[in-house]
């Protein structure tokens, strides 16, 4: 019995052992077939690096061209040194609107008119911007020069085929860390802020209300000083270049010495800051001068990270020469003398969400009445809110509604509403 189970065990051992032979001579055979597919692809891509020589000689040749190509991009850049890297900036605006019956037929008017005419509405693009900033070489010291310009359509009648490209301010920048001498043409140093809107964009919300916007030729210092981290001083002093067109009489434009001088703060998201600045200059009318004396105060205050409150105050006279009425000065009996004015705005910015914010703002020119002459504009004021939504981060549409009042002296009160829906692209 012993004898048959040992046969038995030998020959399952036995038929074990053949099939496990067997399978070792596929693996083996399934092996020998990787590795000649393997070779194959080893040859097709040394083909490809090393193409035949009919085909190695263009690709030589068109090196060769790449190579003189770089040489003569490498001696260009010795000539384009001095030159500004430039770049793009500005926004594509579209306004549809709808005026009041006393807007004189004007698309964005600043005054309300005595008479009534027709209803006005229309289209445009010409409030679009067009803008280029200049990145300049390293100056003596570790400063930096830099400039921007700015244009725009708003210049000719405003119909459609005369909307003539405008310069609206453009400066040149030599900055150092806590000085900057600038160059061009801009606001009034004394007043820098303005409101918020896509709807007045030609010319500056509030003009003639309240807002001293007039961009003109002028020249300024900045210095500032820092009180530790999250405290300092910005000072500006410069050369403002006046504007003396008034109604029905004119004169050259004069030098004016301006100054602000901003105190601020900062503590986490909130922040004030609070800027008092003067203006003086000499206007010379009909062989006789003119003062024009403005004291200003501009602010800023941020009490929640979602809320701006902004505006400025002013009060002088001959305020026409930076933007306020043109009505700076009276003539009586070929006698001029400066017309005395108070004014300022403010604006309430709520950012609900960061695509979505609603501003409020309102701005006044109030002129002393003994200095001006029947039919003349006694004060002007302007009421606004409008609502901007980021379709995109480049994408603003936003809904405004304004409302002028002008009150001329010796007459009534004159109203004209404005409603405004426009769309931005920025870029």
């Amino acid at each position: 019995m012993a004898v048959k189970c040992a046969a038995l065990l030998l020959a399952i051992s036995s038929v074990s052992s053949a099939q496990e032979m067997k399978e070792i001579l596929n693996r083996l055979d399934r092996l020998e077939q990787q590795n000649r597919e393997l070779l194959e692809e080893v040859r097709q891509l040394r083909q490809q690096i090393a193409p035949p020589a009919a085909v190695a000689a263009p690709a030589s040749e068109q090196l060769q061209v790449q190579e003189q190509r770089v040489a003569e991009l490498e001696q260009t850049k010795v000539g384009a040194d001095q030159k500004f890297p430039v770049s793009l900036t500005g926004t594509v605006l579209f306004n549809a609107f709808l005026n009041g019956r006393k807007s004189d037929g004007q698309m964005n008017p600043v005054v309300a008119g005595e008479t009534a005419g027709s209803a006005g509405a229309g289209a445009s693009l010409r409030q679009t911007v067009l803008g280029f900033h200049f990145n300049g070489p390293d100056l003596p010291g570790g400063g930096k020069a830099s400039g921007s310009l700015f244009f725009d359509f708003y210049g000719g009648n405003g119909t459609s085929l005369n909307q003539l490209l405008r310069l609206r301010v453009a400066t040149l920048d030599l900055a150092w860390k806590n000085t900057t001498v600038s160059f061009g043409q801009d606001k009034p140093i004394i007043a820098p802020r303005e409101p918020d809107s896509l709807a007045q964009v030609g010319v500056s919300p509030l003009t003639g209300a309240g807002n001293l916007w007039l961009w003109q030729p002028q020249f300024r210092v900045e210095q500032r000083v820092p009180f530790g981290e999250h405290a300092g001083l910005r000072a500006q002093v410069g050369v403002y270049e006046t504007n003396e067109s008034y109604d029905g009489v004119a004169g050259s434009p004069r030098p004016g010495i301006e100054g602000r001088f901003e105190v601020w703060a900062q503590s986490g998201d909130r922040r004030i800051e609070i800027a008092p600045g003067f203006h003086t200059s000499q206007s010379h009318v009909l062989g006789q001068s003119v003062p024009s004396r403005i004291f200003t105060v501009d602010w800023l205050l941020r009490p929640l990270s979602r809320v701006d409150f902004t505006g400025e105050f002013f009060n002088g006279e001959n305020v026409g020469v930076v933007g306020g009425l043109r009505q700076g000065i009276s003539d009586v009996n070929y006698r001029v003398r400066p017309v005395h004015a108070t004014g300022g705005w403010a604006q309430l910015a709520f950012h609900i969400t960061p695509r979505m914010t609603f501003n409020f703002y309102s701005g006044q020119e109030d002129d002393r009445n003994i200095d001006l002459s029947f039919g003349s504009i006694a004060k002007n004021q302007e009421y606004a809110g409008n609502i901007m939504y980021h379709l995109a981060p480049n994408v603003i549409a936003s809904f405004e509604y304004s409302q002028l009042r002008t009150t001329y002296l010796g007459g009534g009160t004159a109203l004209n509403p404005h409603y405004d829906l426009a769309l931005a692209y920025l870029f």
